[in-house]
């Protein structure tokens, strides 16, 4: 129980926004910085996406990016993976009353036709579960992402610094 809880507080720790992280900020994070290069797939064009370098050991890591549909019809994130963890999970962080919940989104995560999605810190992201090392800081991670009309699509997350709230400066 006392392993869960810590993996649930750390998990919660790397996917807070930066504004509740702001002590834990270093040299190495990065503020906003313009979105990275644009993929497409089907009708959905996806950008920003980026992830946070972790610490040695660290059992999670998060993936973010936006989704933006031009197409007339609703499509679905329904799952993603990648070669850096043992699994890969569609998440969402919400205030219940005073208290941050995370839960996974067993049902995907759904992009409403021309309308934009957000994966960010804080709010919905991909959870990177079981890592098999530290990501660190300027690398790539290579995410594939399965929707269920557009189809795969892999792209690349670059690791910022590990506050980071959206790509690094230089990195897309």
């Amino acid at each position: 129980m006392t392993r869960r809880l810590t993996t649930f507080a750390l998990a919660a720790m790397l996917l807070a926004s930066p504004a509740t992280l702001a002590y834990a900020q270093d040299a190495h994070s990065h503020t906003a910085a313009p979105a990275g290069d644009v993929v497409t797939v089907g009708t959905l064009e996806i950008s920003g996406a980026f992830t946070r370098a972790t610490l040695p050991n660290a059992p999670v890591g998060g993936g973010f990016f936006t989704i933006h549909n031009t197409g007339s019809e609703d499509d679905r994130l329904v799952s993603a993976s990648t070669p850096i963890a043992k699994a890969t999970q569609i998440h969402e962080m919400a205030m219940e009353g005073d208290v941050m919940k995370m839960r996974e989104l067993d049902e995907g995560l759904v992009i409403p036709a021309g309308e934009t999605v957000v994966l960010e810190p804080g709010g919905k992201h991909l959870m990177m579960m079981g890592l098999t090392g530290a990501i660190t800081e300027g690398e790539t991670v290579p995410v594939t992402l399965t929707f269920e009309k557009a189809g795969d699509v892999t792209l690349d997350l670059t690791a910022a610094g590990t506050a980071a709230d959206a790509p690094a400066a230089g990195h897309h």
